[in-house]
């Protein structure tokens, strides 16, 4: 899905040596466990037993709480080999209405695909390609996972914890392209950057 277009966003300027840091969240957006991240935090948004409109208004509510302050929000996109999943319909409606939420309060927003997250957490698109195809899923799960423990310190623990590595690792793609990565990264994991579909943000105004 391409992002609705919205006027360019100039960001803060940066303040004193370096203090200033934005405020990069990024969203793997589900109907039963959306995963929320930012630098140092993620949380799975888990619905319960809430559905159809309901569910819709209790997750759009409490992720815009989460955003509303955010400098650049992060979308994973759609999985279009997954496109014939139950939930798909709906799925797609929660895309839009939160990416329409950001674009009315001129928050900016990327969409990255899965495989774009995949390749800036592990190098490699498909990096379970050497296990058994009924296996491979969970295992390229399990490895984002440890990513997000190893390399940004953040514990992705409980139901929803593969939700909130998806968050996690989307979250520091924002900040590596805004120019802040939390720690460096090779050239085999930054050019997922290179596809990924960026907004027009302005830079920050100098000092």
């Amino acid at each position: 899905m391409a992002p609705l277009q919205s006027a360019p966003v100039t960001l803060p300027s940066v303040q004193g040596q370096g203090e200033w840091q934005p405020r990069v969240i990024g969203l793997d957006l589900s109907l039963t466990s959306t995963g929320v991240a930012s630098r140092d935090w993620a949380k799975a948004l888990r619905p319960g037993k809430r559905r159809s409109h309901d569910r819709m208004d209790w997750l759009c509510g409490h992720i815009h709480a989460d955003v509303k302050e955010a400098d650049l929000v992060v979308v994973e996109g759609a999985a279009y080999a997954q496109g014939g999943q139950a939930g798909h319909h709906e799925l797609a409606g929660l895309w839009w209405l939160v990416t329409q939420d950001l674009w009315r309060h001129r928050i900016p927003y990327a969409v990255a695909n899965p495989h774009h997250r995949t390749i800036y957490a592990t190098g490699r698109a498909n990096p379970a390609q050497s296990y058994p195809l009924k296996e491979r899923s969970r295992v390229a799960k399990g490895m984002v996972r440890a990513v997000a423990a190893e390399r940004y310190c953040i514990a992705c623990e409980g139901p929803g914890r593969y939700d909130q590595a998806d968050a996690t690792i989307l979250a520091a793609m924002g900040l590596d392209w805004l120019g802040y990565p939390t720690v460096p990264m090779p050239d085999t994991h930054r050019r997922a950057l290179k596809a990924v579909q960026w907004p027009d943000l302005s830079p920050p105004a100098a000092n």
